[in-house]
């Protein structure tokens, strides 16, 4: 195997890298304070589409990361790049926050429920059976059927909640139309991070905490990749996956001195 090129660009995901139910993994300060220093481009990466990147940018400062908007970059963001790419100007029916129907409007897209180009589903905390309704018969009726990313569970203080993934199951079961995921595993959301940054896969790498998503999405995308042990994937798991991360280490602190 040829042996890879120098790490220019980072992108590291957010939730179970930086943080961990709402308190900083040790050594994400460092961490992030260490790539502005560097003045190397990076990314936060989250599937989560619920947040604005101004929003994000003030929740982590809140736990004492400092991580300006403009290197945050959602499944939302990713997911109205993805539909200005494919049909610019266009409409869409959205089940979604802030984060989602802000990047649907900064492209100049027309939220509506009357034969829209695109069904959009992201994540919220009130899914409603109205829109889910809504968006079944839209789909019927030859709308596109797009969702912003495949987790189908997210975390809360009381448990495990029902995310997007699980959601559009339900939507597909209704309608028998499958969405185009754009967020990670997707390596689209990957690529086009690294165009927003400037960055080359071949001098970048991905730091995440899941196997299944952030590893597999940096590998097809074909950055260098780093799984840490402070979120989903445990340790005796990570032998049962069919691919493999660059490296596995204890946690952000690992990486403090690779930049």
């Amino acid at each position: 195997m040829a042996e890879r090129k120098p790490i220019e660009s980072w992108l590291t995901d957010m939730d179970g890298v930086l943080m961990h139910e709402g308190v900083p993994v040790p050594g994400a300060d460092a961490f992030i304070k260490r790539l502005k220093e560097s003045g190397r481009p990076f990314l936060v990466l989250t599937n989560n589409s619920i947040y604005t990147p101004r929003d994000l940018h003030a929740r982590l400062g809140r736990i004492g990361l400092d991580v300006p908007t403009e290197n945050i970059w959602t499944s939302a963001l990713a997911t109205a790049q993805f539909l200005d790419d494919q049909r610019p100007g266009g409409t869409a029916y959205a089940i979604g926050e802030a984060g989602l129907t802000t990047a649907l409007h900064d492209i100049g897209y027309v939220l509506s429920d009357s034969e829209p180009d695109y069904v959009v589903l992201g994540e919220t905390r009130t899914y409603s059976f109205e829109a889910l309704t809504k968006a079944i018969r839209l789909i019927n009726s030859g709308a596109r059927f797009i969702a912003t990313n495949p987790d189908e569970i997210g975390p809360s203080a009381e448990g495990a909640l029902p995310a997007t993934g699980s959601v559009a199951a339900l939507i597909t079961k209704a309608t028998g139309q499958e969405p185009y995921f754009v967020g990670k595993p997707n390596p689209l959301m990957m690529r086009a991070g690294l165009n927003a940054i400037g960055a080359h896969s071949e001098t970048s790498a991905m730091i995440g905490d899941r196997m299944d998503t952030d590893v597999r999405a940096g590998m097809e995308a074909g950055l260098e990749t780093f799984l840490v042990l402070t979120g989903l994937t445990k340790p005796d798991e990570v032998d049962r996956f069919p691919y493999r991360a660059s490296s596995v280490v204890d946690s952000i602190a690992d990486l403090v001195e690779r930049i």
